[in-house]
């Protein structure tokens, strides 16, 4: 199982499975995804139409990351429970933050 963290030369790439309307809204951890590579796990409340889930999604990463909602993106899957989120930044910085956040 590879990690879900990719540095990338402005920022980091995370591979996550989203699962919306969920309770209790978090990220982590990481775990096994459907094609045997590494994904965090995030939970949303919002439902998945009109982009809301991909919008709480970002909004999530950015908060438990400290950055601003700006620099988080969808890059991949908009229209799937597993997307590829790009965060740009210090991608030494930000794989720490993930790595305590994944941990």
């Amino acid at each position: 199982m590879t990690g879900p963290f990719s540095p990338t030369k402005d920022g980091v790439l995370v591979a996550v499975h989203v699962q919306p309307r969920a309770s209790k809204p978090g990220l982590g951890p990481v775990v096994a995804g459907a094609s045997g590579s590494a994904v965090l796990k995030a939970r949303v409340g919002a439902a998945p139409t009109d982009g809301q889930a991909n919008a709480a999604l970002c909004a999530l990463i950015a908060e438990a990351l400290g950055v601003p909602k700006s620099r988080v993106r969808i890059e991949r899957g908009e229209t799937s429970r597993h997307k590829q989120v790009h965060v740009s930044g210090t991608p030494d910085e930000l794989l720490a933050k993930l790595a305590a956040l994944a941990g």
